[in-house]
């Protein structure tokens, strides 16, 4: 059995994060080092699918919810308009292998991936 992600030991009060939105499946936290004004992750509670693919196929609800706490969260944090990424597999930058999205907001552009 593999160990828990960063995600769930954050989840299980192990690692401390400020978690500034959660729904019964969902929650959200500020990135530790932030690529744009507003960074922040949106993470299913479970550990079950690695990346978005696996969400998506297994549990469309789910993701669903994930997005809906991104929107929220960007609501709350930023002024509504955000980017939302979901790094699939190491060569895409996936460093954690627990599905996450990274919502980013505040003077991104077009041209700029992260801010």
């Amino acid at each position: 059995m593999s160990e828990p992600s960063v995600f769930t030991r954050i989840l299980q009060g192990e690692i401390p994060a400020e978690i500034v939105a959660e729904t019964e499946n969902v929650f959200a936290i500020r990135d530790i080092a932030p690529q744009a004004p507003v960074h922040l992750l949106v993470i299913p509670k479970t550990a079950e699918y690695r990346n978005v693919v696996e969400l998506a196929a297994g549990d469309p609800d789910l993701l669903t919810e994930v997005i809906g706490l991104a929107n929220t969260v960007a609501a709350e944090h930023a002024d509504g308009d955000f980017r939302l990424i979901f790094n699939t597999g190491e060569g895409a930058g996936q460093t954690v292998f627990h599905v996450h999205a990274h919502v980013l907001a505040g003077g991104l552009n077009e041209k700029s991936l992260g801010g």
